[in-house]
């Protein structure tokens, strides 16, 4: 059975202070950059058979994956579809924000200068359609943004799910493809 594997990036500086990062290009603390080299030996650890890792471009995304591919030898290349969605007037606002997480449950706005969720699934759901269709096990290295749209392509969910469903820091899940 084929398998793809999602992994969000380890902490950033605004994980930390709580604010919402989108598409802003913020660093890894030392806590991530630990949190990515833990990630990286538990893969060369176990028995995922990954055979290629992609990341998006976003500094917090390449980082995590860069640090995994040089643990495990797995080679990874940046795919911008992968990149976080951009939440417009709400990046940099606080993850928790009353208007952001009503924003959240209208999958068609844009955040006033952002991207809907509607299109960010397009870009996503095309991307996972090229890679269910060859024989490579991928890990994905992206965004807890990134992790709705994936586990909603796998998994059905309601619009309250979706929009609640979260991942931790360098957390890594299993999706299997059923041929």
């Amino acid at each position: 059975m084929k398998k793809i594997y999602f992994t969000r990036h380890g902490q950033t500086f605004w994980n930390v202070e709580n604010k919402i990062c989108g598409v802003t290009d913020i660093g890894l603390t030392p806590t991530g950059h630990e949190q990515a080299k833990q990630l990286g030996e538990l893969i060369k650890q176990g028995n995922y058979g990954i055979d290629e890792i992609l990341y998006s471009p976003l500094i917090r995304a390449k980082d995590t994956a860069i640090k995994i591919s040089e643990m495990t030898g797995i080679p990874a290349r940046e795919e911008p579809r992968l990149t976080e969605q951009c939440f417009g007037k709400f990046e940099g606002t606080a993850r928790n924000g009353e208007e952001f997480m009503t924003a959240k449950g209208h999958f068609i706005d844009s955040y006033e200068g952002g991207e809907s969720m509607l299109k960010l699934a397009h870009r996503v759901y095309g991307l996972l359609d090229e890679l269910i269709t060859d024989d490579k096990v991928y890990l994905l290295v992206a965004h807890n943004g990134i992790s709705r749209v994936i586990k909603s392509y796998f998994c059905d969910m309601t619009n309250e799910e979706y929009a609640h469903f979260g991942m931790k820091n360098c957390e890594i899940i299993e999706f299997e493809i059923n041929s």
